[in-house]
C-alpha cells in the first residue's frame, strides 16, 4: 500500500515541477526542480550517436566525445575539467547508439559558468594534429581493455552482428580497431560540425533551479548560437527479422569457463509504445532478474546446472532493441545440458503465461526503483535525457509508472510469445580453447 501511494505522490509532483522549453534556435530546455541541496547536474544531449557514423568511421562519436575535452580557444586544453574541479564539481561524458551527452554536477551558483563553458565548445571546438594522435591511442588503449582482452565482449561483438545485419546497432559503439586507427582531425571535425549544433540538441537540468530561472540562463549562454539544417539524422535502414535461429560459437584460450548468452530481436519504447515496451521489461524482470526469477530459481537452486543465470533487455533504443539472456553452467555441466533447461524454462513461460504472484512482485520492484531514482538528481537528468534522444516526450516519461501500474499478465505473455522466439535469435557459447 505504501508503495502505491507512493506512486501516486511522485509522478504528480514531477508533472507539477519538470517543464520543457524551446530555444528560437531549436534547442529544447527541460527544467527538473530539486531544491534539497544547492547542487545542479547540468546536461547537455546530442541526438546523435554511433548509429550516424558514415561507413568506415566507426567509433568516429565516441572518438569525438573524447575530442570535446580538448578545449576551444577561450578554454584551452584541459581547462575545461579542471575547471570543474577546482569549483568543487565532477564531469564526465558517454556516448551510445543514439546519443552522446556531457554533463557536470556542481554548486548551484557555478551553473551559469558550466553553462558558458559547454555552449563555448558546442560550436568552438579547438584541435591539433597532437591532440587528435594522442586521444585517439587513448581509444585504442580503451579497446584493448574494454574489448580485446575480454574474450565475452569478442563474443558479444559477434552476436549483435548476426543479430542486426547492416544496421548500425551491429557494429560496437567504441568502433572497429582498424577503423579507429584510420580516424583523424578532418573525420572528427566533420561529425563535429555535421551533427554538434543546438537544433540537434537538449538541455537538462536537475537541482536547484527554477524553470523561469533556466530558461533565462539557457537564452543567454545557448540562444546566440545559430541552428544548422543539416544537424539532423539520416534515414537509418530497417531491422530485418532474422527468420531462423543463428549460433555463434566463440573459443579463446582466455576463456576460464563456458558462458552462455543469446540475444532476441525486440522492441524499444519508441518503436512500440509506452504499454508494449513495458511489458517487455517486465517479462524480463520475471524470467531472469533477481535470485526470484524463473531461470535462476530453475538453473540454479532447483537443478543445480548453473553457477548463476539472468535477463536483460534494452528497450531505450530509438530503433528495435533486444531482450538477452546469460548463464554459466557449473563444472561437468554440459553446453547441451544447459541449453536445453534454458529452452525449457522459455518454452514453459511461453505457454503458461505469468502468474499473479510475479506480477505483483514485479510491480513493487519497479515501484521500488520509481522512488529510489527520483531521489536521485542525476538519474532524474539522465532518464529525462536519454528518453528525448530516443524520441520519447517529457510527458510520456511521467506517464509511465501508470502504465507499470495497468500492465496485464496477459500484455507481459503476449510479449513472450512475441519476441521469445527461437527464429528470431542468435545464441552464442564462449568457449574455452584447447591450448597447443
Amino acid at each position: 500500500m505504501l508503495a502505491l501511494m507512493l506512486e501516486a505522490v511522485i509522478p504528480a509532483q514531477a508533472e507539477q515541477v519538470v517543464k520543457t522549453f524551446t530555444l528560437d534556435n531549436g534547442m529544447e530546455v527541460i527544467a527538473i526542480p530539486d531544491h534539497r541541496a544547492p547542487v545542479v547536474t547540468h546536461m547537455v544531449w546530442y541526438r546523435v550517436g554511433s548509429a550516424e557514423e558514415p561507413a568506415g568511421k566507426s567509433g568516429i562519436a565516441h572518438f569525438l566525445e573524447h575530442l570535446m575535452f580538448k578545449g576551444t580557444e577561450k578554454v584551452p586544453g584541459g581547462d575545461f575539467a579542471e575547471t570543474v574541479a577546482r569549483n568543487g564539481g565532477k564531469s564526465n561524458a558517454f556516448t551510445s547508439y543514439d546519443y552522446t551527452a556531457y554533463f557536470q554536477r556542481v554548486a548551484r551558483r557555478h551553473l551559469p559558468l558550466m553553462m558558458e563553458m559547454e555552449a563555448d565548445r558546442m560550436k568552438n571546438l579547438s584541435l591539433s594534429s597532437e591532440d587528435v594522435t594522442i586521444e585517439r591511442g587513448v581509444v585504442l588503449e580503451e579497446r584493448s581493455t574494454r574489448v580485446d582482452s575480454q574474450p565475452l565482449s569478442l563474443l558479444g561483438e559477434k552476436m549483435s552482428v548476426a543479430l542486426y545485419g547492416e544496421h548500425p546497432y551491429g557494429r560496437p559503439i567504441i568502433g572497429w580497431r582498424d577503423e579507429i586507427e584510420d580516424l583523424d582531425r578532418a573525420d572528427a571535425l566533420e561529425f563535429y560540425r555535421r551533427f554538434y549544433a543546438p537544433n540537434n540538441a537538449a538541455l537538462v537540468v536537475a537541482g536547484d533551479v527554477e524553470p523561469d530561472e533556466l530558461l533565462e540562463l539557457a537564452k543567454i549562454h545557448y540562444g546566440g548560437i545559430e541552428s544548422d539544417k543539416q544537424a539532423v539524422r539520416d534515414k537509418r535502414p530497417e531491422i530485418a527479422e532474422i527468420g531462423e535461429p543463428v549460433r555463434v560459437t566463440y573459443e579463446d584460450k582466455r576463456a576460464r569457463q563456458p558462458i552462455f548468452q543469446r540475444i532476441y530481436l525486440a522492441q524499444s519504447y519508441h518503436t512500440a509504445g509506452l504499454e508494449r515496451a513495458t511489458s517487455i521489461d517486465m517479462l524480463v524482470e520475471i524470467l531472469g532478474v533477481g535470485t526470484t526469477s524463473r531461470l535462476y530459481r530453475s538453473l540454479v537452486v532447483e537443478q543445480k546446472l548453473a553457477v548463476s543465470a539472468g535477463a536483460w533487455a534494452v528497450t531505450d533504443s530509438l530503433d528495435r532493441g533486444r531482450i538477452g539472456l546469460y548463464a554459466i553452467p557449473n563444472e561437468g555441466v554440459t553446453p547441451e545440458t544447459l541449453e536445453a533447461a534454458i529452452d525449457a524454462v522459455i518454452a514453459e513461460f511461453v505457454e503458461k503465461g505469468v502468474e499473479d504472484e510475479e506480477m505483483e512482485r514485479v510491480r513493487r520492484s519497479y515501484l521500488a526503483d520509481l522512488i529510489y531514482g527520483w531521489d536521485d538528481q542525476q538519474q532524474q537528468a539522465y532518464v529525462f535525457g536519454a528518453s528525448w534522444s530516443s524520441g520519447i516526450l517529457p510527458r510520456d516519461v511521467l506517464r509511465w509508472p501508470g502504465v507499470v501500474r495497468t500492465v496485464t499478465g496477459a500484455q507481459v505473455a503476449s510479449s513472450a510469445r512475441e519476441y521469445l522466439r527461437a527464429e528470431n535469435s542468435v545464441t552464442g557459447w564462449l568457449l574455452p580453447a584447447s591450448k597447443p
